[in-house]
């Protein structure tokens, strides 16, 4: 039995494709067919499988029908995190979508799943990514502080989701932890952060996700082991449609 995980499908059997790195990337072509045939030689029934958010480019449950049964065809027990995409995931109803697809898909919001001895935790998260600009040198050029306090109260708020989750984890006697974002704990300017705080303090063995695509993308934060917690970035055409072992 294994845990794996992977994000960023950008699904759209209903919808529209909106992002030019995947109507033009190759490493997107066919990234449907090339992730199913991946799981399915490597994923067995009994292993459990987290979807690290951006599932579906459409915006209502409806524009997203198809996508979420071509996840759930995937083998496993697929687990799912919001993402900044996930319109169709409307944050006060999780319950009801853990109602409608139970036996088939589970959504992780405000709640925690088990694997083995473990808890598996998590949020969307939030990046600090927005309000600075720099320029092609990487250095900070500008400044935007009205956004800059948007995106404090949006990490506070999904701060709270986070440690409502660990909180019901522990309660129900777990001690090991392995967390999810979707949004990557850190951003360029970053060496800590309230998400890298939390990991440490609860004891998060492994902080897992996605979000930034395109080589130029993959180091904009945490990756590899730091003050006891080892980060991976699980992002789709980073891993290559190859779902990561995590345990």
């Amino acid at each position: 039995m294994a845990l794996y995980a992977i994000g960023d499908l950008h699904l759209s059997f209903q919808s529209e494709v909106k992002a030019p790195m995947q109507r033009y990337g190759k490493i997107w072509k066919n990234h449907e067919e090339k992730l199913s045939g991946n799981c399915r030689r490597r994923i067995r029934p009994e292993d459990t499988l987290v979807l690290v958010g951006d599932h579906s480019w459409g915006k209502r449950l409806s524009d997203c029908e198809k996508d979420l049964e071509y996840i759930e065809r995937l083998p496993g027990r697929k687990i799912l995190l919001r993402g900044n995409h996930d319109m169709f995931w409307e944050a006060g109803k999780t319950e009801k979508l853990n109602a409608r697809y139970r036996g088939r898909l589970n959504f992780l919001q405000n709640n925690f799943y088990s694997y083995k001895d473990y808890a598996l935790v998590g949020t969307k998260g939030i990046t600090f990514e927005g309000p600075f600009y720099l320029d092609r040198y990487g250095r900070i050029a500008g400044w935007d502080e009205q956004a800059a306090k948007q995106a404090e109260k949006l990490a506070a708020r999904e701060m709270k989701r986070l440690r409502t989750s660990f909180e019901m984890a522990k309660s129900a006697g777990f001690t090991r932890f392995i967390m999810f974002l979707h949004y990557p704990p850190t951003n360029l300017l970053q060496e800590r952060s309230c998400f890298t705080d939390i990991a440490e303090e609860c004891g998060a063995e492994q902080v897992i996700y996605a979000h930034c695509h395109g080589e130029q993308r993959f180091h904009d934060s945490i990756r590899g082991t730091m003050r006891g917690v080892t980060y991976s970035l699980v992002s789709g055409d980073c891993l290559k449609w190859n779902p990561k072992r995590i345990l």
